[in-house]
């Protein structure tokens, strides 16, 4: 039987570079990979009747992901989330990015990771590893940061690990961006999927989405979701945070030891009966409920996506962590290699 290969030409981009879909596999698991921002084109998971479900929202073309400023399933970097104002101070220099989402700094600027092509490391039928130079002064930031991010199928699990080394100080806060919704990628709202959250505080925002410094409990709040509950249950109400998101776009702080991985949320959909745990070293995980995706944007397959169609657990450091020394540094030093890791495991029932 003739092997299948490991990558297939997906498209060019507008400026003619070539970008390769990686299609890995595990037992009943499937996800594909573009070489553009790392992006998870597709995650196919069995629902609880052993049917092929795609559990992440995408594009049939490279055009629609360059087209789109959603970030869809892609690689974000250097510094995920926003930086107030665009700029901070490292070793008594201020460094000045891309003002990209109203004030603020977001996602690595204008032509972050997510736009960036990926080189191919190493591949097998379970696995790719992607590799990234972002050289001194890429988008503002300072450094040669030299970045892989491997991709590996194991078991019911997706594991994604970061690794980065730079010359120089610099700010590095990388996630994935992928829009899940476990009853499959064209079939709606999200609000009514249930979702726990294995933390008890959170980081609470100006009208601009940049944390004021206080590291708050989720008690007696829409926020707290320690116990297993539907998405859209409170996503509504009056509570100052979720006006100013127009719902869930917030940072949670991971209960445990940052850098060893454990709990950060778990997920499920008692229409498919696809549920999903996520496991990460990450210190902090952002809620975001695709609460600015337009309504009637074409997705894979003649699939319709809007607004709360899907969630996004990104997990991460802080926002605007540079600016608050009682968060998690976001600094990475010449000699200290930033390393993490993020596990999204499957199952059903």
């Amino acid at each position: 039987m003739e092997q299948q290969p490991l990558s297939r030409f997906f498209g060019k981009t507008s400026s003619g570079d070539s970008v390769m879909c990686i299609a890995l596999k595990y037992g009943d698991m499937t996800c594909e990979i573009l070489t553009y921002g790392g992006i998870v084109h597709r995650l196919i998971v069995p629902d609880r009747l052993g049917n092929a479900t795609d559990v992440v929202l995408g594009f049939d073309t490279l055009q629609e992901y360059e087209q789109q400023d959603y970030y869809i399933g892609a690689l974000v970097g250097r510094c995920a989330n926003r930086i107030a104002d665009g700029r901070f101070l490292l070793d008594n220099v201020t460094y000045t990015v891309a003002v990209n989402s109203g004030p603020n700094h977001l996602h690595g600027g204008n032509i972050g990771f997510n736009r960036k092509i990926w080189t191919i490391d190493s591949i097998s039928s379970s696995h790719v590893t992607l590799s990234l130079d972002s050289s001194d002064g890429d988008e503002g930031y300072p450094g040669h940061m030299k970045v892989q991010v491997t991709y590996r199928l194991e078991g019911k699990a997706l594991t994604i690990s970061y690794h980065a080394t730079t010359d120089k100080t610099t700010i590095c806060n990388l996630t994935n961006h992928s829009y899940f919704n476990l009853s499959g990628h064209g079939s709606g709202s999200i609000l009514n999927q249930e979702l726990q959250l294995f933390a008890s505080h959170y980081t609470p925002t100006n009208q601009y989405s940049i944390p004021t410094g206080e590291i708050a409990t989720i008690s007696s709040t829409p926020m707290d979701f320690t116990q297993k509950m539907p998405i859209g249950q409170r996503i509504d109400s009056s509570f100052q945070a979720l006006v100013y998101g127009n719902g869930y776009d917030h940072n949670w702080c991971i209960d445990g030891q940052i850098g060893v991985l454990r709990p950060a949320a778990w997920a499920y959909s008692r229409e498919t009966g696809i549920g999903m745990q996520v496991n990460t070293t990450l210190p902090g995980v952002q809620l975001y409920t695709a609460n600015y995706l337009p309504e009637n944007m074409q997705g894979k397959h003649g699939a319709v996506y809007g607004s709360r169609c899907a969630f996004c657990l990104e997990t991460q450091h802080y926002p605007d962590a540079i600016h608050h020394p009682n968060f998690p540094s976001p600094i990475l030093l010449p000699d200290s290699p930033y390393y993490h890791q993020t596990q999204f495991t499957f199952f059903t029932e």
